[in-house]
């Protein structure tokens, strides 16, 4: 019964804290994506970079709040959020920046989607000197904090082992979802210490590793000022209705950990390294412009088959996000079986925890 209300505790708390980041995201802003594809893709690298990024960071929160394993058979199940926070540094970017190509010209700062919601500098889009596409780049959403629910459970192993795992099911997100696995080991350092069980401390390492896939829909249509469209085998009303982002992250740290186990509280902290990577695809089919040059007209812009770009034709777009030194200092509070704790980790993009438990032994 307790395990069956803290699932849908977890599953109300994922869905409000992920449909409430999505709702800022500018994700109808992306005439970017009218351009080459490989501009497009390098401008939606770097708009979305600091969110992925804090992401990521998110994701290697709240492994542990103490460096005691559970004794063999012991467990614990542990809903945790955690807060990446973007630095003020990666609220904007330099379009100058991007090596984008002769036919993308534009300079300026722009804000990222964690900068000013404002729009960024103009974009212009041309062809042989012919403009196709004028736009500026999206505004941000004035929003660097990025929370990341887990849920929880610890087995005690043998040998002063324990394994962890976190899982969140597929879950429905607005017209996307989100999905979420992850696997943990802490091993006793302490235990090879002659007369351990006196220590009022404990030392372990540890390693752990997550796995997350979402998909956000996006919305790319043709220019209606361009209207009427030549097109003959899409339907601007149902060809481009496919569209999608598919963000996959994994993300891992392995480091020491130590605390000091006293009667209610346990303080901890921890020192490693930490990683994450995000990969991020595109669905769907997305209009752009094409450059017309009828005999004895002037050239214009029209939106045609030739036009029509798959998401196999823009590249990869491999975000290799912050990697290097992370420490971690936190407080927990047990009383009877429930826990309570809060740490702050500090690294490239900070993370503050948080969360509460039921733990046996």
């Amino acid at each position: 019964m307790k395990r069956t209300i803290l699932l849908r505790l977890m599953t109300l708390m994922a869905s409000s804290i992920v449909i409430s980041s999505l709702s800022h995201a500018q994700v109808e802003n992306i005439d970017f994506l009218r351009s080459a594809p490989a501009d497009g893709a390098k401008l939606l690298e770097a708009y979305v970079t600091p969110w992925v990024n804090a992401f990521g960071a998110g994701l290697n929160g709240s492994w542990y709040n103490t460096a005691k394993p559970h004794k063999w058979t012991g467990f614990d199940i542990t809903l945790g959020l955690n807060v990446g926070m973007v630095p003020a540094s990666a609220e904007t970017f330099d379009v100058s920046s991007l090596g984008l190509s002769t036919a993308l010209s534009g300079t300026g700062e722009a804000p990222t989607i964690a900068g000013p919601a404002s729009e960024g500098p103009p974009m212009t889009y041309s062809q042989s000197g012919v403009p196709l596409a004028s736009f500026n780049t999206p505004p941000g959403t004035s929003w660097g904090y990025i929370p990341v629910p887990t849920l929880q459970v610890g087995f005690g192993l043998p040998l002063g082992t324990e394994l962890k795992g976190r899982f969140v099911p597929r879950l429905p997100i607005k017209d996307g979802d989100i999905m979420l696995w992850g696997a943990g080991l802490m091993h006793s350092i302490t235990q090879y210490i002659r007369g351990d069980e006196l220590l009022p401390f404990d030392v372990s390492v540890f390693g752990g590793y997550t796995w997350l896939r979402g998909n956000v829909p996006l919305t790319l249509l043709p220019d209606p000022e361009l209207y009427p469209y030549a097109y003959s085998d899409f339907n601007p009303e149902t060809s481009f209705l496919g569209q999608n982002l598919r963000a996959t992250v994994t993300a891992w740290n392995a480091g020491a950990i130590g605390s000091v186990n006293l009667k209610v509280i346990t303080f901890y902290a921890g020192l490693g390294y930490s990683d994450s990577r995000t990969v991020i695809d595109l669905e769907g089919y997305y209009p752009t412009p094409v450059l017309m040059t009828p005999a004895g007209l002037p050239p214009y812009a029209e939106y045609t088959d030739d036009g029509v770009i798959s998401a196999e034709d823009f590249p990869d777009i491999d975000i290799r996000n912050f990697s290097g030194l992370r420490a971690n200092v936190g407080f927990r509070l047990k009383m009877s079986v429930f826990t309570f704790h809060v740490d702050y980790t500090r690294s490239q993009y900070n993370v503050i925890s948080t969360g509460l438990g039921l733990s046996f032994r």
